[in-house]
């Protein structure tokens, strides 16, 4: 990062990714939303398994139980206190682990349909991508069913990636697999994974089929995020579901250019907006051209011309840099 900078706080410090907004909501939100979608049955619990108190507070936990409400489920809260591995973290909330169940990370976002085979015990959801040596992907059968789990393979096995989306019949299979796991200290790469407790039922005979997405989008750093809320922004507006641009916007000698999400009581002067640009609630944007963006929420931005930008909450923008990255609580000057 080049430039007058002061006081630089990345995302991550702050903001955990799953709670970073993208077209104006938490993705930990709109993923649990989407799958609620999809599944189209109801949903008697939501499990959520949070890491530091220090990140992930009382206001966090406020807003999820809403979210689960919102959704005529019960909320159940779990803590993860050590980064552990996603076998570590799935055990955590071991007293919901029983029924049918679906298991997401929440820092990628879909858009799929869910046809559930009533012929399989579990199905693990998949892209087809064009690089599969970058990623986990799945190894098939004959009868299309999954026979192997490979990470990063060197030879070709499949371009099937797996997302981080599973589903279980009964859910207290995969529960006793991973009870395995921790007791007899099955590690790679020094944490517990979720993969063992899965091989663990396919030695058992259970079958595993596949579910393949239509849309998979990633937030796992900047560049993904902000490419994220573009596509996402492009989704909502093809579906016409949701306001995007709340009617609190005042606008002065401003335009909007769609798609664009803007939050309530946001204040633009002299400001060109769009496309692809998620504003939150309270900022105020002056003498700015701002496209291909995110930004969260309480911040001033004066006197820019951004691209390409993700910046966080409570910041104080001046200036004309391009193409950053400002966590909570910055100033630039």
């Amino acid at each position: 990062m080049a430039g007058r900078g002061s006081r630089l706080r990345p995302h991550t410090l702050t903001v955990p990714k799953p709670l970073i907004p993208v077209a104006g909501q938490p993705i930990v939100h709109r993923l649990v939303k989407d799958i609620a979608k999809v599944l189209n049955q109801p949903i008697e619990e939501i499990a959520f398994i949070l890491g530091d108190p220090a990140f992930f507070g009382d206001d966090v936990v406020e807003s999820l139980k809403e979210l689960a409400t919102g959704l005529g489920a019960k909320a159940s809260i779990y803590r993860q206190d050590q980064p552990l591995g996603t076998g570590h973290a799935i055990m955590c909330a071991k007293e919901s682990l029983s029924g049918p169940a679906v298991i997401a990370y929440a820092d990628t976002l879909i858009r799929a349909d869910f046809n559930l085979d009533p012929n399989a015990d579990a199905v693990i959801w998949v892209k087809q991508v064009d690089r599969p040596e970058a990623y986990g992907v799945v190894k098939l059968n004959d009868q299309k069913e999954i026979v192997e789990l490979v990470e990063k393979p060197k030879d070709f096995v499949s371009d099937l990636a797996v997302i981080g989306i599973y589903y279980f019949k009964d859910v207290s299979v995969l529960k006793q697999e991973l009870q395995h796991v921790l007791d007899n200290n099955i590690i790679h790469g020094g944490e517990y994974q979720i993969n063992d407790g899965i091989k663990g039922m396919m030695a058992k005979g259970k079958v595993f089929k596949t579910g393949e997405v239509e849309e998979w989008m990633d937030c796992g750093n900047k560049e993904v995020t902000v490419e994220t809320n573009t596509r996402m922004l492009g989704f909502l507006k093809a579906d016409g579901e949701e306001q995007m641009v709340a009617n609190s916007v005042s606008l002065d000698n401003s335009k909007i250019i769609e798609p664009c999400f803007i939050g309530e009581n946001v204040i633009l002067k002299n400001a060109t907006i769009g496309p692809n640009v998620s504003i939150g609630n309270n900022c105020t944007i002056t003498n700015a051209t701002i496209k291909n963006s995110l930004i969260q929420t309480h911040s001033t931005i004066k006197n820019a011309d951004l691209d390409e930008a993700m910046i966080g909450n409570h910041v104080q923008y001046d200036g004309y840099f391009k193409t950053i990255s400002i966590g909570d609580y910055s100033v630039l000057e």
